[in-house]
C-alpha cells in the first residue's frame, strides 16, 4: 500500500501505524522523496509502498527449535489443566491424581460418572488419553508415556486379554487353524504380542488398516487348508434355540393332547437344559466400571 505524506520518515511512520505492524515486519519502498529548494524548504511529497513480509518459515522453524526445551521430569502441570478442562467440557466431576515414574506419568480419574469416563471397552478412556498425551509432548523433546486411568481399568483389561490370548492360542494350536482376534488399538494389540512372545506353539502378527487392525494368532502346526477361526464375531447360535423354544412352546399350546401334541414335544427346540447353556466363548469384553456389576 501506498501512503504519503512530507517526509519519507512520516509515511513510513503513517503506514506502520494503519497496518499495526513494527518496522522489522515491514517491507519498505521509497517511490517519491520530496526536493530541497532554494532555501532549503522542501518541495512535493514523500511516497512510500509498504507491505506486511511474507513469513519466513526456515526462520521461525529454527526460533522454535531454539525454545523447545525438555520439559521437567514431575511436571504434569499442563496435562493436569488440560484434562481438567476437558472433564468439564464433558460435564463429568472427577478429581485428578497424578504419578510419575520416570519419563512415564499416569492421571488416574476418581469420579462416580465412572461409566461416562471409561465408556464402551475403554473407548472414552483412550480418547482421553490420546489427547492428554499429545498435549504432554507438545514442544518436548524427549517423549512422554501418559496414561489415563479410572477404577484401575488399564490393569484389569491387560489381565483380561493375557488370559484371553493364552485361551486362544491353546485354541488355535487345538484346531491348527489361525484364529483372528477382534479389532484392538495398539496398546492393547501389544498386549497380545507381548502374552504370546515367548510361546512354543504359537505365533503372532498383526493385519487390517487402523481402527479395524487385528491380531491373528497363528499355530506352528498350521493346517494350510484350514479355515480361520474368527473369535472376534458374535456368537449369535442361541438365537436360533430362543427361536426354536418359542415355536414348540406355541405349538405344544395348540396340540396338549394326541400323537400330534405329542410328537411337537419331542420336536421343541431339541435341546436339554445342559445343552442350552450359552458357550463360553472368546469375546474380549470387559465391563465398561466396577460399579456396572451392582
Amino acid at each position: 500500500m501506498q501512503f504519503e505524506a512530507k517526509t519519507v520518515e512520516e509515511a513510513v511512520k503513517n503506514a506502520l501505524d494503519a497496518l499495526k505492524i513494527s518496522e522489522e515486519e515491514a517491507k519498505i519502498t521509497v517511490i517519491e522523496q520530496p526536493v530541497k529548494g532554494l532555501f532549503g524548504r522542501l518541495k512535493g511529497k514523500a511516497v512510500v509502498d509498504v507491505e506486511k513480509k511474507e513469513p519466513d518459515i526456515d526462520e521461525i522453524f529454527e526460533k522454535a527449535e531454539d525454545k523447545k526445551e525438555s520439559k521437567p521430569a514431575g511436571d504434569c502441570t499442563r496435562e493436569k489443566e488440560f484434562l481438567s478442562k476437558l472433564l468439564e467440557f464433558l460435564d463429568i466431576s472427577a478429581e485428578i491424581k497424578v504419578s510419575t515414574s520416570g519419563e512415564n506419568e499416569t492421571l488416574t480419574l476418581v469420579t462416580d460418572s465412572s461409566s461416562s469416563v471409561i465408556g464402551y471397552r475403554g473407548e472414552v478412556l483412550d480418547a482421553m488419553q490420546t489427547l492428554t498425551g499429545a498435549v504432554a509432548n507438545i514442544g518436548s523433546k524427549n517423549y512422554r508415556k501418559v496414561v489415563v486411568d479410572c477404577e484401575n481399568y488399564r490393569d484389569r483389561r491387560e489381565e483380561t486379554l493375557v488370559k484371553l490370548a493364552k485361551r486362544l492360542a491353546e485354541k488355535a494350536t487345538e484346531m491348527r487353524r489361525e484364529v483372528f482376534l477382534e479389532p484392538m488399538n495398539p496398546f492393547e494389540r501389544r498386549i497380545i504380542h507381548t502374552a504370546l512372545a515367548d510361546s512354543e506353539t504359537v505365533t503372532t502378527k498383526s493385519e487390517g488398516k487402523e481402527p479395524n487392525r487385528y491380531v491373528v494368532i497363528v499355530p506352528n502346526d498350521l493346517d494350510e487348508f484350514s479355515k480361520p477361526f474368527n473369535a472376534g464375531k458374535r456368537n449369535t447360535g442361541n438365537r436360533g434355540v430362543r427361536r426354536n423354544d418359542k415355536r414348540g412352546d406355541r405349538r405344544n399350546d395348540r396340540n396338549s393332547s394326541g400323537n400330534r401334541g405329542r410328537r411337537n414335544d419331542r420336536r421343541g427346540s431339541g435341546f436339554t437344559e445342559e445343552k442350552r447353556k450359552a458357550p463360553s466363548g472368546f469375546g474380549t469384553y470387559l465391563g465398561n466400571s466396577l460399579k456396572d456389576k451392582n
